[in-house]
């Protein structure tokens, strides 16, 4: 099992309200762009991975035949099936499994993805091969995960108040053995078996009324700041609340608009 506590299901449990109103602000334009990359069709079963509350199956699912999304949080699950509900959907199928061990027969699905998700697998190597497993012969994978902090000044601000609240909490440190280093992105797609591999750098860019907008949108629902409230206690977690939200409010004009930068990854399973 990995160190990370961001590849255990509780922290995603108890952020999963406040990520299913956030994500659609930064997950949507890098979900759109990894279904252009899959070239759909109306007949494609898809095969969404650590979906979370859904955002990429809830745009593709309008334009293909069905979406299967599983993710290893069930309160995720639950806004997924939810958010499907409410928008008609009825081709979205969403259950809760491990991404390392998929539960679907090999050879199944035309395209796959996994928005931010796989990256924070302990086995990143067996989710690629699951990945590629259940795609059939021809059938892309769209994979993202986040480009360094460094590189999103969205990601460093809401970092810098991570710290105004905990000084104990470090500087973000690029991790060149992880996804955020497209070199081993591309080596580990290819030794999953993937093709005509190829990692492209997208960005996006958000703005907020307020700091209080920014803090509502973003940083509530931060899975590492879920397993912080958890830890520390109400008492003390109102008080870390209350500088953080006095941190953005120095460092963020209203209507500022703030970069962050992925890496989606593409490979294609032989044909043949």
């Amino acid at each position: 099992m990995s160190g990370n506590p961001l590849a255990l299901a509780e922290p995603w449990d108890l952020v999963a309200d406040g990520y299913a109103e956030f994500a659609p602000a930064i997950m949507q334009p890098f979900s759109d762009r990894a279904l252009e990359f899959a070239s759909l069709a109306p007949s494609s079963q898809v095969v969404d991975v650590a979906a979370g509350t859904g955002m990429l199956s809830l745009l593709a699912a309008p334009h293909v035949a069905r979406v299967q999304a599983i993710d290893f949080s069930g309160p995720m699950i639950e806004r997924l099936t939810a958010a499907a509900l409410v928008a008609g959907l009825t081709n979205i199928e969403a259950r809760v499994g491990d991404g390392q061990a998929l539960p679907f027969d090999s050879d199944r699905f035309d395209a796959g993805f996994s928005m931010f998700g796989l990256m924070f697998f302990p086995e990143r190597g067996k989710g690629f091969a699951e990945l590629f497993r259940v795609l059939r012969p021809g059938g892309t994978a769209v994979v993202s995960s986040w480009a360094p902090v460094a590189e999103s000044p969205l990601m460093r601000l809401m970092f810098g108040a991570f710290r105004a609240a905990d000084p104990n909490v470090g500087e973000p440190q690029p991790n060149y053995l992880s996804l955020e280093n497209p070199e081993v992105f591309q080596t580990e797609m290819r030794r999953a078996g993937f093709e005509a591999v190829s990692i492209q750098r997208h960005s996006t860019a958000l703005a907020f009324d307020s700091a209080e907008q920014m803090w509502e949108t973003m940083v509530r629902s931060s899975a590492p700041l879920g397993l912080m409230r958890r830890s520390v206690g109400e008492q003390v977690w109102a008080e870390r609340v209350e500088l953080m939200k006095s941190y953005l409010a120095e460092h963020y004009r209203p209507q500022q608009p703030l970069s962050t930068t992925a890496f989606l990854g593409i490979g294609h399973k032989p044909a043949s």
